[in-house]
């Protein structure tokens, strides 16, 4: 395709709309797709993960300038919620980072979820493989940041900050299952509040009581300290997620990752075309019907489930 040549030549033009296909999930997305795979491979994918308020914005805006003064590229995709009401979303991402407006070794694309769960949108790997395929040296994914549900990004990137802030609540909230579970990098921004140096010591005793629990061998998370606004701590950042790449190379960690994301690929793949196939030969009709008997309690949400799944009884529910 035309798309994809002009994309490995780096028109950022037609990278834009190579990304607004994958979004509508067409067919010559899914073609540019595989023909832009073998391509990838290269980026090392940062997510950038944490509560409302952290600040996850503007330190990925500090992170990726750092990254241009060292001679990086980066690629950034800012996923924003969707709203259940209107369907709409305020793109933030692009407001925070309008000062890496013009750089031509930053692409940023915000996304929005459209109702999909884990922090992430339905495409975000998809626009991350094209990233990658592009050439940028580093992706920086950062989530929706609604909380300790946001754990989609573990299977997307091969490294994970988590960022947390002092003051947003007490702290337990550090203590929670879920992100603390997929932390490479542990981060306390805002450290120049009041309360920085108890919210990093509350991480620590969780991370020494959940050490027994992580996959990842001899790499012990590491609590840093920064403040966006100004670059305080960034550069020791950076330096820390460079040792963790480094650390899952040496350790063969890092191919690992890659056949996990593959795998997970694999699975929602297969359950999307399962579905769309399901739908096209008669399921949509069948789950109106299918759907009011279970509201009905006629029959439960498995026994309708296993009927669809059913090659001969999609016209005629038992």
């Amino acid at each position: 395709m035309e798309l994809v040549s002009q994309i490995l030549a780096g028109d950022r033009r037609a990278l834009a709309r190579l990304i607004s296909f994958v979004e509508d999930d067409g067919l010559a997305a899914r073609q540019a797709l595989a023909a832009l795979y073998p391509h990838t491979g290269h980026a090392h994918i940062v997510g950038v993960t944490g509560a409302p308020g952290t600040g996850k914005s503007t330190l990925v805006n500090e992170m990726t300038k750092e990254l241009r003064r060292r001679g990086r590229t980066v690629g950034i995709v800012g996923v924003d919620p969707t709203s259940p009401f209107t369907g709409g979303a305020l793109l933030g991402d692009r407001v925070r980072m309008r000062d890496l407006a013009g750089d031509s070794g930053v692409f940023i694309r915000s996304m929005a979820t459209r109702g999909s769960l884990g922090g992430l949108a339905r495409a975000t790997g998809e626009v991350v493989k094209v990233l990658d395929a592009a050439g940028f040296e580093m992706v920086l994914v950062e989530t929706v940041g609604v909380g300790q549900a946001e754990v989609d990004i573990a299977r997307t990137a091969h490294t994970t900050l988590v960022l947390e802030a002092p003051g947003l609540g007490d702290d337990v909230q550090a203590m929670k299952a879920g992100l603390m579970e997929i932390a490479d990098v542990l981060v306390v921004n805002k450290a120049d509040r009041p309360g920085a140096a108890r919210t990093a010591r509350a991480l620590e005793v969780t991370l020494e009581l959940g050490r027994s629990q992580r996959q990842d061998g001899d790499w012990r998370p590491p609590v840093l300290k920064t403040v966006a606004l100004d670059g305080t701590g960034v550069e020791e950042l950076l330096d820390t997620v460079a040792a963790h790449r480094a650390y899952l190379e040496k350790s063969g960690l890092w191919a690992v990752k890659e056949q996990e994301r593959a795998r997970s690929d694999l699975m929602r793949m297969l359950e999307r075309t399962l579905v769309e196939r399901r739908v096209e030969r008669g399921g949509a009709i069948w789950l109106v019907g299918g759907g009011a008997r279970v509201a009905a309690r006629e029959v439960d949400v498995y026994a309708a489930v296993g009927a669809l799944l059913d090659a001969g009884s999609i016209d005629g529910f038992p």
